[in-house]
């Protein structure tokens, strides 16, 4: 089954995203080829270029606040198991404690005089060439162990960021029960009665080589299912389709 998720607001598209670099980064930090690292550099900067244009520690350290304050209220709750409960809160407030204590995420790589050149360079199309940065090219034929040892360095201070982030939206996805439903002629809705949602999640077989479009707000659930042409240009689909879906809040 493949997975497709929808975030009903911007503040959870703004997690997505930042997850999506993350996962991004760790993957190509992990790698020993020259290449996977210049990506892993390049996708360090966009983390940090967004830490920058918002206040993604405030906004996180809300969440997290609020994801407490809404399973706090859960303890009086029957069949809550409370020694779950309890486990959960300890580490949102672990999370929070950690992410708390870091000033301006990042700090470090801004102070760093190189890395700021680098990052400026990398900005410019073809900027991390030999021609342009020989230092960068110097860096990238060290020893593998090396450049990991300095992106490692360079990863350290977002941890606490990722943390977090990933416990809000675990949280966020596990608050969802899945059903199955069918799209009738390939399309789905869902009256909601002002019943609001922070995510979708819709999983789909992959035999059937369709995706979702989806939209929601406080009124209703819209998922309709579409596939490729040779041109790869989206063209609905019209037979049912079945599917799992979740909807997500806290």
């Amino acid at each position: 089954m493949i997975l497709y998720e929808y975030p009903c607001n911007e503040r959870v598209r703004s997690l997505l995203r930042v997850e999506h670099l993350f996962d991004r980064l760790f993957f190509f930090a992990q790698g020993t080829d020259v290449h996977h690292h210049q990506i892993a550099v390049a996708t360090l900067f966009d983390l940090l270029d967004i830490c920058d244009r918002t206040d993604l520690r405030g906004a996180v350290l809300q969440d997290l606040e609020r994801q407490r304050v809404a399973l706090g209220a859960l303890r009086q709750h029957p069949g809550v198991d409370p020694q779950a409960l309890d486990a959960m809160l300890a580490e949102i407030q672990s999370a929070a404690a950690d992410l708390g204590v870091h000033g301006r995420i990042g700090q470090e790589l801004r102070d760093n005089e190189w890395l700021a050149s680098l990052r400026g360079r990398l900005a410019v199309p073809g900027g991390s060439s030999q021609v342009d940065m020989p230092s960068y090219f110097s860096w990238q034929i060290k020893p593998p162990e090396v450049r990991s040892r300095d992106l490692g360095q360079w990863i350290r201070p977002f941890l606490p960021l990722y943390k977090a982030l990933a416990l809000i939206l675990r949280v966020l996805r596990d608050s969802g029960d899945v059903v199955d439903v069918t799209a009738r002629q390939g399309a789905y809705q869902e009256m909601l009665s002002g019943k609001v949602f922070q995510l979708l999640r819709v999983w789909v077989d992959e035999a059937m080589n369709i995706f979702p479009e989806m939209s929601a707000n406080k009124y209703v659930i819209w998922v309709r299912f579409a596939a490729q042409d040779t041109e790869l240009k989206p063209q609905p689909v019209t037979r049912d389709v079945s599917f799992k879906l979740a909807r997500c809040n806290v």
